[in-house]
């Protein structure tokens, strides 16, 4: 059994917290630990009147200071644009095709088109450029492009977007729905065809003789009599087993009973024109560019 503690004359009081013996002495706070403690729960009184801080139903509480993390970023977004505006306007108003030979120029334009890039591409064409095939994304690496790939075709493409509305000099391609137009063994000869001059195993040889045919009477106005396609009218090349939408079979099969038809929005109403000749360059400069 332990033996109670020996007490002296100036002990303080205790809490009346014993343990095996042990007295808890209930000692005051240091005085700067309790005026550093008033003096926090002050400064957070202050900071939520001065500042945006209590959470209200569509918003938090503005604060007396109208301080704003959003006006803040906006004023350092205005003053990279204004120390930009320079080159910028260089950028909006030099001939396209002279970009990738100024290389201060086509540098910024790189930078500044990688970031748009990233903000308004990204998302359909991926983060490297790539594309997404089963989605109907092109690939923006390769050298198949359809109404061209040299830097002003591009822009182009960027600024009015491809088979939109919102745009009356929007690219514009349309594959007519063969499922209405041809019969589903027809449509099995034509795809067997288009198979064996991409360079695939048709999945039924006997069916190739016939699918020409069928091919040159419904499909080479548009794709060529060798099926090269015609860049020109967004016809794409058939026999470079480079797909859109997929090249397996059935795929095929789908492609050409049911049509597509892959829309780009016009990006004039959005980016700057010097927003859209960085990302003209950016994408030519990926090596997909001619």
């Amino acid at each position: 059994m332990s033996k109670p503690s020996k007490k002296f004359d100036d002990d303080p009081d205790t809490t009346g917290h014993t343990w095996d013996g042990i007295e808890e002495f209930d000692n005051p706070m240091p005085r700067w630990w309790l005026w550093t403690f008033y003096a926090t729960i002050i400064w957070g009184i202050a900071y939520t009147i001065a500042y945006p801080a209590w959470p209200m139903v569509s918003k938090a509480t503005a604060g007396v200071l109208g301080y704003s993390t959003r006006a803040e970023v906006a004023k350092d977004i205005a003053a990279v644009t204004e120390a930009n505006e320079a080159i910028n306007t260089r950028l909006a108003s030099v001939d396209i095709a002279d970009i990738p030979g100024n290389p201060e120029l086509e540098n910024y334009a790189i930078q500044a088109g990688g970031a748009v890039f990233r903000t308004w591409c990204a998302q359909c064409h991926g983060s490297g450029g790539a594309g997404v095939q089963a989605s109907g994304y092109p690939n923006l690496l390769d050298d198949e492009w359809l109404w061209g790939g040299d830097i002003e075709a591009i822009t182009t493409t960027i600024r009015h977007g491809i088979r939109n509305e919102d745009d009356d000099d929007a690219r514009w391609s349309e594959m007519p729905a063969f499922g209405d137009i041809l019969e589903p063994e027809e449509i099995e000869q034509v795809v067997n065809f288009v198979t064996s001059i991409s360079g695939g195993t048709p999945m039924d040889a006997s069916m190739v003789e016939a699918g020409a045919v069928i091919y040159e009477d419904n499909c080479s106005s548009c794709h060529g009599e060798n099926g090269m396609g015609d860049r020109e009218q967004g016809a794409p090349n058939l026999t470079d087993a480079i797909w859109l939408y997929g090249g397996d079979h059935d795929t095929l099969v789908e492609t050409v009973a049911y049509s597509r038809f892959g829309v780009m929005p016009p990006w004039s109403d959005r980016l700057s024109e010097a927003q859209i000749r960085a990302v003209a360059t950016y994408v030519h400069s990926r090596g997909g560019g001619e």
